[in-house]
């Protein structure tokens, strides 16, 4: 596979060019680690954060799963080596 491929190819499968990819992943994982440090701030204090991180889930799964425009790659596994 040529190089230029490799950065090309996944975001094509979802309709998104690189920079759209690159910005898409980029506002997830930011979601990610801000629910995620709501979630241990909410362990370790019950009271504060109680909706944050169902909600961030909630939010995520609609837009990264619901509403993507996604065309399958034949042959290419579902997971992230």
């Amino acid at each position: 596979m040529e190089p230029a491929k490799l950065f090309t190819k996944h975001p094509a499968s979802v309709g998104e060019t690189y920079g759209e990819h690159l910005a898409m992943a980029s506002s997830f994982g930011l979601r990610m680690i801000l629910g995620g440090c709501a979630c241990l701030i909410h362990g370790l204090l019950p009271f504060l954060f109680v909706k944050t991180g169902s909600k961030q889930v909630s939010t995520l799964h609609e837009t990264m799963v619901a509403n993507r425009r996604r065309a399958p790659l034949p042959g290419i596994l579902d997971f992230v080596i």
